[in-house]
């Protein structure tokens, strides 16, 4: 990629408090499913939550992501590692691909251990869904560690 992207970030209402610490960290060092953007400026024009199961704010962020020029929405790490994971991020991604012709991305920064070592322990990302979800966020163990 070149040129500048701008991005849109939907985090879990359960991290609703979140700081976007480790997101904007693997944003700023294009790790974990930023890694996408290495040779790209990117620029976040949007950051909110879903709003709580199932989800009621994507239909409404969605649409003013994109009216702030996202071209990319990022549906955020928690999704993924927060137990359970959230059962949405089919319909999620679906949906803003569809209805805004937007490109979804599942994952922002990169899984940290200590959720891979549970999930794994737990049988939670077992089954070919997940595979293709998680490969954006999965990176070499050190990084991971760096993000426990």
């Amino acid at each position: 990629m070149s040129g500048t992207t701008k991005i849109g970030i939907i985090i879990c209402d359960r991290y609703r408090t979140c700081a976007g610490g480790k997101c904007l960290r693997a944003l700023r060092n294009r790790e974990g499913a930023f890694s996408i953007y290495a040779d790209t400026e990117v620029e976040l024009v949007g950051y909110t939550t879903c709003d709580g199961c199932p989800g009621g704010n994507v239909e409404y962020t969605g649409e003013e992501m994109v009216k702030n020029g996202a071209q990319v929405v990022h549906l955020a790490t928690g999704l993924l590692v927060g137990y359970p994971p959230c059962p949405y991020i089919d319909m999620f991604k679906n949906f803003l691909e569809k209805r805004y012709g937007v490109q979804v991305v599942v994952g922002t920064h990169p899984i940290p251990k200590k959720y891979l070592d549970l999930h794994t322990s737990l049988g939670t990302w077992q089954g070919a869904k997940w595979q293709p979800l998680l490969a954006p966020t999965m990176t070499d163990n050190a990084t991971r560690e760096n993000y426990d």
